[in-house]
């Protein structure tokens, strides 16, 4: 499949490290890429490997949990540069148990996972439509397709990322632009759900070098690695009694 070549890219969602290498994995393909964070200082290790390549990774200070400022400063960049011609919503995570739930920590996960994401995509969206073309991302999970221990608010969260992408991209079938949704599952960093390393992971290089050749050549839904997407959807389709038991173990 054709790769699309972009100039610009915009990508939230910095404390991620997931969200980063997407950015480092764009700008070696000739684009220059804002990269937010609330403190660009996070971001030194990757500008300084950026600025080995030579390539253009530029940060910017932003809150996507301060939506207004955030959406004005937004629309401040797709003038600066000409206009926006890739955005990408990522997020954060935070784990939220039923038992003692984190109201402090749901709220900023709500905040920026979903007030945040809406906010971003649907900025840039007049413009984009204005112009006849546009490439809006949002970064789901695989943790979007059920309920998972431990996860209420996150999995709530992406649950609505996907739900919103997928309206997104109904809506604007017809029109230059282009709607991904991306649904990575664990990276290898992580536990496995039985407390052994899990065999189907990803290091967020080559999940980053996934995603970006998935929205590069224009996928609408993108969910890896296979083997952890195909089990999730399987998750959905048991009874629900079945998937408690299940589920309950996957912490």
């Amino acid at each position: 499949m054709r790769e699309q070549e972009y100039r610009t890219a915009l990508i939230t969602g910095a404390p991620s490290q997931l969200a980063r290498e997407l950015a480092l994995w764009l700008v070696q393909r000739g684009m220059r890429v804002y990269v937010t964070a609330r403190d660009p200082e996070e971001l030194e290790p990757y500008l300084a490997r950026a600025r080995g390549s030579g390539a253009q990774l530029v940060p910017v200070e932003l809150d996507t949990s301060q939506v207004e400022t955030a959406r004005e400063r937004i629309l401040a960049l797709d003038e600066e540069c000409g206009g926006l011609d890739l955005v990408v919503a990522a997020g954060t995570y935070e784990e939220t148990n039923a038992r003692d739930f984190p109201w402090e920590r749901a709220r900023y996960l709500i905040e920026t996972n979903v007030t945040g994401a809406v906010a971003l995509l649907s900025a840039v969206l007049p413009r984009m439509l204005e112009r006849d073309r546009g490439h809006l991302v949002g970064i789901s999970s695989l943790a979007a397709y059920r309920g998972l221990a431990g996860r209420s608010a996150y999995s709530g969260s992406k649950a609505f990322i996907s739900n919103f992408m997928e309206s997104l991209r109904v809506d604007l079938r017809g029109t230059g632009l282009r709607v991904t949704c991306i649904y990575p599952g664990h990276l290898r960093n992580h536990h496995a759900v039985w407390g052994h390393p899990e065999p189907f992971t990803l290091d967020e290089q080559d999940a980053a070098a996934r995603m970006g050749r998935a929205i590069l050549q224009g996928k609408a839904r993108c969910a890896m690695p296979w083997q952890a997407a195909t089990f999730m959807r399987m998750m959905q389709v048991i009874p629900g009694a079945l998937f408690d038991t299940i589920a309950r173990r996957m912490r």
